[in-house]
């Protein structure tokens, strides 16, 4: 097409001087040692590299998305590094619609479809290999020989089925380039400079939308790689129960640590900031401060999930006894949650409504609350003015997959208000929590919180519990610790 992208040539751009360190110990580098460094390296280049395992996965995404937006150019980019202070980066992690469509998970990487008749040509945009002949893979801080060596853009085609291009010469192209455009904004502000003409707000929200909703059906790879996730996270809660005396004898920052050890072994990460709340900061939904004491006779809420090497989370949690055994109020808490957890997967199938685990487990936490004197009935009051959230506080679940709140833009009537269908999958997660300053409930019930959390994927007869390697009602959780315990 006449307005196709055609990218510089390296020859064609200029070259940015390498950046040295203001304090660095070597003021400058010898013409001699400049040229010593430019031979006697080895051919490393990798020719039996094989797909990667959702190559197909990928390739029938992006032709969703190519279906959808035909005749537009669509750009979507991985992101860049992020200084977390002075000369240092957080660890990287590429944007899920990125990584959703390519696989690839390298920083400054660019997906371009260029519309063609029929559909787009696919052109993933890298950084290459660091070069040798000006010096760049070893003074400059993102060198090879200082964070490792990157993929060729051979070696990158070979394996993301996708023709890989020189990515510095893209915002130059796509500035020059013409015809409709949109891109995924908020991950790589030079691309967006370069399109700032040329593109709205509007336009690029509904592509953004469009690769949320895609993901709310998971196909096959994805629901692997979820049952991948909750094994490995069942893994790391029984880790954590294994350690409860050293939690106890330090706080509960060991409990995160034991987990996120099992997290970086078998994964790429935690998926999300652990939760690692004992006592009364059970009653504080997103406890990740973890520097409180782990004292014997209390609770341990416990909310982690295990994140895979290509990004899918699992979000689990499980409510402790940390001396391995509940007292009676604790277990009468933690029963009615249970309770109310098990409608919730019950109402988990296709062809409900999203919100009816919801509407199911919250009747049920409404029925103990009134049951126990906590709120003046009858139930139907107390939930047609929601009076039960004072000590429910949170829905029930969220959608899960690559973001622990996953499809997060996608259409309120697609989400929330839409319908389930086979391959969705969702925590059902509800919670009891009596804050330690709550004068409207005993004294005996303050400071103590309940969630149980599971990962329900919903199937053509009904739903499976891909958590369900950990226990859930109160003697399997006991007898499960005591086994541990040894």
């Amino acid at each position: 097409m006449s307005d196709a992208l055609n990218p510089a040539t390296p020859e064609e751009t200029e070259e940015e001087p390498i950046k040295q360190r203001k304090n660095g110990l070597y003021p400058g580098v010898s013409d001699e040692l400049a040229e010593s460094m430019k031979s006697g390296w080895a051919d490393t280049e990798l020719h039996d590299l094989q797909p990667i395992a959702q190559a197909e996965n990928t390739a029938a995404r992006r032709a969703a998305l190519s279906a959808r937006f035909p005749g537009e150019r669509l750009v979507i980019p991985a992101g860049q590094l992020k200084t977390r202070s002075n000369d240092t980066e957080y660890a990287f992690r590429a944007s899920v619609e990125y990584a959703y469509l390519t696989g690839n998970q390298t920083e400054d990487g660019v997906l371009v479809l260029e519309p063609k008749s029929g559909g787009h040509d696919a052109t993933i945009y890298l950084l290459p290999r660091s070069n040798r002949e000006n010096g760049e893979f070893w003074l400059d801080g993102q060198g090879e020989l200082w964070v490792g060596r990157r993929h060729s853009l051979a070696e990158a085609e070979k394996l993301h089925g996708i023709p890989a291009s020189d990515v510095r010469e893209l915002a130059g192209a796509l500035r020059e380039g013409a015809g409709p455009v949109r891109v995924v904004r908020g991950y790589d502000a030079g691309i967006e400079a370069a399109l700032t003409d040329k593109v709205t707000a509007e336009r690029d929200e509904e592509l953004r939308v469009f690769l949320s909703e895609a993901r709310l059906v998971k196909d096959e790879f994805e629901i692997g790689e979820l049952q991948k996730a909750c094994d490995s996270t069942a893994r790391g809660f029984e880790d954590v129960v294994k350690v409860l005396d050293k939690a106890e004898a330090t706080s509960e920052r060991y409990i995160e640590g034991t987990f996120f050890l099992r997290a970086r072994v078998e994964g790429n990460d935690i998926g999300y900031g652990s939760i690692c709340a004992a006592g009364p900061h059970a009653t504080t939904l997103h406890w990740v401060r973890n520097d409180g004491a782990v004292r014997s006779g209390e609770l341990l809420l416990l909310d982690a999930g295990v994140e895979t090497h290509s990004y899918y989370t699992a979000d689990i949690t499980r409510t402790l006894p940390i001396n391995g055994r509940f007292s009676e109020l604790q277990k009468k808490i933690y029963d009615a949650v249970y309770e109310a957890q098990e409608a919730g997967i019950a109402a988990v199938k296709p062809g409900a409504k999203f919100r009816d685990f919801h509407d199911a487990a919250q009747r049920v936490l409404a029925e103990k609350l009134v049951e126990w004197g906590l709120v003046e009935g009858p139930v139907e009051r107390v939930l047609e003015l929601g009076l039960q959230r004072r000590w429910t506080l949170h829905g029930t679940g969220h959608m899960l997959g690559m973001d622990v709140h996953d499809c997060a833009a996608a259409r309120t009537e697609a989400y929330v208000n839409g319908t389930l269908e086979p391959g969705m999958c969702l925590t059902v997660e509800p919670g009891l929590y009596f804050q330690a300053d709550d004068l409207t409930v005993p004294a005996e019930y303050r400071g103590i919180g309940v969630r149980i959390e599971d990962d329900i994927l919903v199937t053509a007869d009904g739903n499976k519990n891909l958590s369900a390697a950990l226990p859930r009602t109160s003697e399997d959780v006991e007898a499960w610790m005591a086994g541990l315990k040894g």
